[in-house]
C-alpha cells in the first residue's frame, strides 16, 4: 500500500482528542535501532533513544502534557493525503492549503561512512506550490517526560540536554530558531521550489555531531536506496503483494540491528481498551512469535535474515537452557522487570507500563513454537549446528517432564494458571519435531522412545479432556467450555491435519462465537483483569490461514480482502481493532499482525508450506 488514500479537504485539520492523535493515524519510521511515530498532521509523539527499548524523547502519546513532541505544519486551515516512498520507510506527507501546497519528507537517517550522529531524525519541507507558513516546535520529554530538558546553545546551536542524553536542532531554510525554557521553535515561509531542513541530531553518552547540510541531504538520499535495495530483494508475489511488501517494511523496522532480534512492536502502554488496563510494554522479542517470524524471514526470500534470526533465538535462550524466558530484551537478557510510569496514559488509559512481567510466567507453548522455528530452519537449510542439536534434545526432555503443569497460556493471562490445550498441543509440537529431527539424524536419538511415550500422551490428554462434543469443537482448557482462537494455531503449526473434523469444527465455533465480520477476538473466559479489549488482529488472519488449508479458498480470499482494507492509509496495522469503531488499540506497528498477514497471504496465495 504505497499510495496514502485521499485526506480531508484542504482547510480540514486532522482531529485530536484532549491532544491526542487516534492510533490509526500514526506511521512509523526507523532505521534498524529505534522507531518514531508520525502523526498526520506532522507530529512526532513517540520516539526512543538510542535504541527502541531505551527510554524516550517524545512520548506524548502516553502523555500529551509532559511527554514531549516534535510538532511540524502549516500555521493555517491544512488537508492531508500521506504515503510512504515506494518500497521504503520514508515518509511523504503533503499537506494542501488554500494558499498553496507543502511536502514533508521524514526518515530516520541511516548512516555513511564517517562521523554521524547517534541517531538522527530528518524532515525536508519541499514548497510545490503558493507560499505556506510554517511553524515547528521541538518540546522533548527526556525519561518519558519526567526529566525537564535543559535548553542552550553550542557553537550557536540550539541543544537540549538531559543527563547523558542530548539533541542537537540544525536547521536550513526553516526560520531563526528560538530557544525558550523549554522548546525550540521557529516559524518559515515556502515557496514553489523551495526547500527547507530541520535535522534533530541525537547523542547518548557520545559527544554530539553537528552535520552539515549537505551530509543530511546525502544520508536521507542513501536511506532510501537502502531501503529499496532490501525490498527489490524480497519475493513479494500475489494478489496482496503490496501488503505484503509493506508487511515486509514494518517487520523489518522492528528488526534490531546489531543484535537481529524482532521486537514485537515499537510502543509500550498503547492500550487495548480506551480508559482500561491492559497497557503492556510490547519492546522485547516473545519467542511465540519465533516460527512465525521464520516463516516470514524465508517466503520474503530472507535467507540470512533467517539464519540471523535463529542465532539470535539461541543466543538469548542459552543462559536459562533447557528453560525458556516468554520474552527477551532485544539484547538478549533475561530480564525484565515492569514498573509504572507517572504519566496520564494514552487518553487517560492508565497504568502506563515499561517493562513486562509476562517474563517470569510459566507458558508451555513456547517450547513448541521454538522447535517448530528449528524444524523450519533445517527444514530450509539441511542442517542444524551441532550445539543446537544438543539444546534441542535437551528442550525436548524437558518437555516430557513439564507439560502436565498449568500455565498462563498464549495469551499470558494474569488469572491462576489452567491446563490450556493450546499450551498442550504446542508440547505436542515440541516432541513431534524432536522425533523428526532424531528420525533423520539431525540429533541424537537416545531419548527419542520417550519422547514417542509423552507425545502419545499429550494427544490422549487433549482429545480426552479439552474436546467439547456439544461445542464440537476444542476448547479453551481442559475440561472448560470456552473457546480460544489460538487454537487455529494447532492447525497451522500442524497438530493435526486440515481435515480432522474435530479442528473443522474448531473453526466453524471460532467462527460463529469469536468472530464478528472479519474481527476475532483472542477468546472468552476470565483472565485476571477488569475491562475488556478489541478484535485481536493476528487471530482474524489466522482464521483465513486456517480456511486457505482446509480448501477453502474463495472464503479464505474474501476474509483477506476485508483484513487488508483494516491498515491504516499507509498500510501499518495495531494489535487490536475496536470493532465497532474501527480505531486502532494496542501498540504499533504489531509484529504478529504483521507475520499473520504474510503467513495467510502465502498460504492463500497457493505457497502453502
Amino acid at each position: 500500500m504505497e499510495s496514502g488514500s485521499s485526506g480531508p479537504a484542504a482547510g480540514r485539520r486532522p482531529g485530536r482528542r484532549d491532544g491526542y492523535a487516534p492510533l490509526r493515524d500514526y506511521a512509523a519510521i526507523g532505521d534498524g535501532r529505534t522507531v518514531a511515530l508520525v502523526a498526520r498532521d506532522g507530529a512526532v509523539d513517540w520516539l526512543t533513544v538510542p535504541d527502541l527499548d531505551s527510554e524516550t524523547v517524545f512520548a506524548a502519546v502516553l502523555d500529551a502534557r509532559r511527554g514531549g513532541r516534535f510538532t511540524l505544519e502549516p500555521a493555517v486551515a491544512y488537508g492531508v493525503d500521506r504515503r510512504y516512498v515506494p518500497a521504503t520507510n520514508v515518509l511523504e506527507t503533503t499537506f494542501t492549503t488554500a494558499r498553496g501546497v507543502v511536502r514533508v519528507t521524514d526518515a530516520m537517517t541511516l548512516p555513511k561512512a564517517g562521523l554521524t550522529p547517534v541517531r538522527e531524525l530528518l524532515r525536508r519541507v519541499e514548497g510545490l506550490s503558493g507560499s505556506v507558513p510554517m511553524a515547528w516546535n521541538v518540546v522533548p520529554g527526556f525519561c518519558y517526560g519526567t526529566r525537564a530538558p535543559r535548553i542552550g546553545r553550542r557553537a550557536d546551536v540550539p541543544v537540549a540536554s538531559a543527563g547523558a542524553s542530548a539533541c542537537a536542532v540544525r536547521t536550513w531554510d526553516a526560520g531563526e530558531p528560538r530557544c525558550a525554557r523549554d522548546a525550540i521553535s521557529g516559524r518559515f515561509e515556502t515557496r514553489a521550489g523551495s526547500r527547507a531542513l530541520i535535522a534533530l541530531c541525537f547523542a547518548h553518552q557520545d559527544p554530539l555531531v553537528f552535520p552539515t547540510r549537505a551530509e543530511c541531504e546525502e544520508r536521507l538520499e542513501h536511506t532510501c536506496s537502502v531501503w529499496r535495495g532490501w525490498v527489490n530483494g524480497r519475493t513479494c508475489r500475489g494478489p496482496w503483494k503490496q501488503a505484503v511488501e509493506r508487511s515486509a517494511l514494518a517487520l523489518k523496522l522492528l528488526v534490531f540491528a546489531p543484535s537481529a532480534a524482532i521486537a514485537a512492536a515499537a510502543t509500550s502502554a498503547l492500550p487495548e481498551q480506551i480508559g482500561g488496563v491492559r497497557n503492556w510494554d510490547y519492546r522485547f522479542s516473545w519467542i511465540r512469535d519465533s516460527a512465525f517470524t521464520l516463516n516470514a524471514l524465508l517466503d520474503l526470500g530472507c535467507p540470512d535474515d533467517a539464519h540471523a534470526y535463529l542465532w539470535w533465538l539461541m543466543h538469548a535462550t542459552q543462559l536459562t537452557h533447557p528453560r525458556l524466558r516468554v520474552l527477551y530484551r532485544l539484547d538478549g537478557g533475561a530480564r525484565a522487570p515492569e514498573r509504572t510510569l507517572p504519566l496520564e496514559g494514552y487518553r487517560g488509559s492508565a497504568p502506563v507500563r515499561v517493562g513486562n512481567d509476562a517474563a517470569g510466567q510459566l507458558q508451555l507453548d513456547i517450547y513448541g513454537e521454538l522447535l517448530q522455528t528449528v524444524w523450519l530452519h533445517t527444514a530450509a537449510t539441511g542442517r542444524l549446528d551441532a550445539d543446537i542439536a544438543r539444546r534441542v534434545a535437551g528442550i525436548a526432555d524437558l518437555v516430557c517432564r513439564t507439560w502436565r503443569e498449568p500455565d498462563a497460556g498464549i495469551w499470558e493471562v494474569r488469572s491462576s494458571p489452567q491446563q490450556f490445550t493450546h499450551s498442550k498441543m504446542m508440547c505436542w509440537v515440541a516432541l513431534d519435531r524432536s522425533v523428526r529431527l532424531a528420525d533423520r539424524g539431525v540429533i541424537r536419538n537416545r531419548h527419542a522412545g520417550r519422547w514417542r511415550r509423552e507425545r502419545r500422551a499429550i494427544r490422549e490428554f487433549v482429545e480426552t479432556r479439552c474436546f467439547s462434543e456439544r461445542r464440537n469443537s476444542y476448547v479453551r482448557a481442559a475440561g472448560g467450555h470456552e473457546l480460544d482462537a489460538g487454537l487455529l494455531l494447532g492447525l497451522l503449526h500442524g497438530y493435526a491435519d486440515p481435515d480432522q473434523p474435530r479442528l473443522g469444527g474448531t473453526i466453524e465455533a471460532v467462527r460463529d462465537e469469536l468472530a464478528h465480520g472479519p474481527f476475532v477476538r483472542r477468546y472468552t473466559g476470565e483472565d485476571g483483569l477488569p475491562g475488556s479489549e478489541g478484535a485481536f488482529l493476528a487471530c482474524s488472519f489466522w482464521l483465513a490461514e486456517c480456511l486457505a488449508r482446509c480448501g477453502r479458498q474463495d472464503e479464505a480470499a474474501e476474509l483477506m480482502d476485508r483484513l487488508v482494507a483494516l491498515a491504516n492509509d499507509v498500510g501499518l496495522y495495531s494489535e487490536e481493532i475496536d470493532p465497532a469503531t474501527g480505531e486502532f488499540l494496542g501498540n504499533m506497528p504489531q509484529a504478529l499482525s504483521h507475520l499473520a498477514l504474510i503467513s495467510a497471504a502465502c498460504a492463500i496465495g497457493g505457497r502453502d508450506r
